[in-house]
């Protein structure tokens, strides 16, 4: 997935790569501590992704490009 600027935040990139449906659940998940960034869990829904990091949820990944 391509962005167009230099990052974008973590609510944000879950629902671009297809990862989650809603934003909501984007909300529940990273508050909870399901959703790692390079290999750490974050609870940041704003946190700023930059490319090349790779973000895991459920199993899945996506790296920011």
């Amino acid at each position: 997935m391509a962005i167009d600027s230099d990052m974008i935040r973590l609510g944000q990139f879950l629902k671009l790569a297809d990862l989650i449906d809603t934003g909501g659940e984007a909300k529940v998940l990273i508050s909870v501590g399901d959703v790692s960034v390079n290999g750490e869990v974050d609870t940041r829904r704003g946190r700023q992704l930059h490319p090349g990091d790779v973000v895991t949820v459920r199993g899945q990944s996506a790296r920011v490009a």
